[in-house]
């Protein structure tokens, strides 16, 4: 599946803050992701994320 800048999509796993929902800010062999609830930015490599989306909000 193919993944764009600024997509929002749920994880299985949820974020401490609370909210399981990011915004995609970089793609390639890793993802950066933005927390929707708390901002918080993290690196997940690509194998990693293609098997932790639950599924595509926006």
């Amino acid at each position: 599946m193919e993944y764009n800048i600024g997509t929002v999509v749920a994880l299985k796993k949820g974020h401490p803050c609370g909210t399981n929902e990011w915004e995609i800010i970089r793609t390639g062999a890793d993802f950066k992701l933005k927390c929707k609830g708390c901002g918080r930015i993290v690196m997940v490599p690509r194998k990693t994320f293609e098997k932790s989306v639950k599924k595509i909000l926006q």
